[in-house]
């Protein structure tokens, strides 16, 4: 009698497959980058300027920047720009990239100075021993003097505060005979840049007053004659107008 047939058992083996466990890992690995990520940018915001601290404030706090007035561009920058009392330094910041584009900083850098003060924010262009934004005893200005001016015209023309610009002169006699004075120097420098502003950039109406100090608000009293004393200063007023006010005796020529 025939044994009966033995049962064919087949065996089949399920290969695991690691990668078809699910994706968790990845969720927990990016989690992780992130967490770097935001560590590192804290510890890069803690050695910023706090200039550039408040900038980040201010993009976290308003980032469509539907609050602030864009930039012009006209330095290749681009910015949003702060106009109230608290953003003054995000002006200076954002001027200071558009100047950097300029093909001749290297050489201005060291005569263009820019500080928050009571009044606003303000600009003075510095001459040099032989004249760099005017040319030597005259009110025209120089090739760096109208790009400056150009340039600072267009990156203020599109915020809605006032401007501001005075003329200063260093504390050497103009001429002997008086007819023409540091007094009308400082006034005609100051008008020929208002002149050159209004035309670039400058809204209608945006300059307030244009003032000629003379040698009255020396920059250097320890040297009265030094070049650095003869400067167009462009003041960028607050929004909200509240300033600490002129000083008196200045010559306004309108």
């Amino acid at each position: 009698m025939p044994e009966p047939a033995q049962p064919v058992i087949l065996i089949k083996k399920v290969k695991a497959h690691g990668g078809h466990h699910g994706g968790a890992w990845k969720v927990a690995y990016a989690d992780f980058v992130t967490a770097m990520m935001a560590f590192f940018l804290v510890m890069w915001l803690m050695n910023t300027s706090k200039e550039v601290r408040e900038a980040v404030a201010g993009y976290f706090s308003d980032p469509s920047g539907q609050g602030e007035k864009k930039g012009s561009g006209a330095g290749g920058v681009g910015d949003t720009l702060a106009v109230s009392r608290d953003g003054m330094s995000r002006l200076r910041n954002h001027i200071d990239q558009a100047m950097r584009q300029m093909p001749e900083f290297r050489q201005l850098r060291e005569q263009v100075s820019m500080t928050v003060t009571g009044e606003g924010l303000r600009i003075e262009l510095m001459e040099t021993e032989h004249g760099l934004f005017f040319d030597s005893g005259s009110a025209s200005p120089s090739g760096n003097g109208e790009e400056m001016l150009v340039l600072l015209a267009k990156e203020l023309g599109v915020i809605p505060n006032e401007i501001l610009i005075e003329g200063h002169t260093d504390s050497k006699p103009f001429s002997s005979n008086g007819a023409y004075s540091n007094w009308e120097l400082s006034s005609d420098r100051a008008n020929s840049a208002r002149r050159l502003m209004e035309a670039n950039g400058l809204r209608a109406g945006q300059v307030m007053q244009v003032r000629g100090y003379a040698d009255r608000r020396l920059r250097n009293k320890d040297d009265p004659q030094a070049p650095s004393n003869r400067r167009i200063s462009v003041i960028v007023r607050y929004q909200d107008g509240a300033t600490s006010g002129a000083a008196p005796g200045a010559a306004a020529a309108h």
